[in-house]
């Protein structure tokens, strides 16, 4: 077994936060979802996996995965072919809901513990994709908005892209943006084509 695969299945075993999760209002158990081999060519830096995930065992089965994957310009069997397309979120389980039925942030000590090993193991990558400020807080040391960071996209192109969630939370934030489609969106596309065929 590799180290990359050891690690992999450490992470998989992973127990740090049942207590944490046992005391949310979805009340479930840690089900880490770990999706990357070394060598991939693109990082997506996700947040946390969302309840569907959580049921499934695969990042991005849900509407937000499907608009990233239209953001990226890439199907399915691309996206989830693991030899070109890593996905490390800030969290790998889902952190679960609060009362009101809201996401809960991904807990710390799971960026903590696994990111760097993880990135290690993974080594360089051509492309990383920085979705949503709890990615975008760690891996640019910044405390500025996501607006402010995804205005600024061209300062970290073309090794990075940071990107708004996916999620139809956004919706209203895409159509009061609509540089981002017209504007990033096809210099992304073009950037992942690019990567992909080297």
């Amino acid at each position: 077994m590799s180290d990359a695969d050891a690690l992999a299945q450490d992470l998989r075993a992973c127990r740090l936060c049942v207590d944490r999760f046992a005391a949310t209002h979805t009340a479930h158990a840690p089900r880490p979802v770990v999706w990357f081999h070394p060598g991939a060519r693109i990082l997506i830096a996700g947040q946390a996996p969302g309840m569907k995930v959580h049921h499934s065992g695969q990042p991005f089965t849900d509407p937000s995965g499907d608009r990233l994957r239209d953001w990226m310009g890439v199907d399915e069997g691309t996206f989830y072919d693991k030899d070109r397309v890593a996905i490390l979120p800030m969290a790998f389980c889902f952190p679960g809901y609060d009362a009101k039925g809201s996401d809960l942030p991904p807990p710390k000590i799971c960026a903590k513990t696994w990111r760097t090993p993880l990135l290690d193991a993974l080594g360089e990558v051509r492309l990383t994709l920085l979705v949503g400020g709890y990615a975008q807080a760690w891996h640019l040391g910044d405390k500025a908005s996501v607006t402010a960071r995804v205005t600024r996209w061209r300062d970290h192109a073309p090794e990075s892209f940071p990107l708004p969630h996916p999620s139809w939370r956004n919706t209203a934030w895409l159509k009061r943006n609509p540089w981002f489609e017209a504007e990033l969106l096809p210099v992304l596309r073009a950037r992942v084509a690019e990567v992909l065929a080297e």
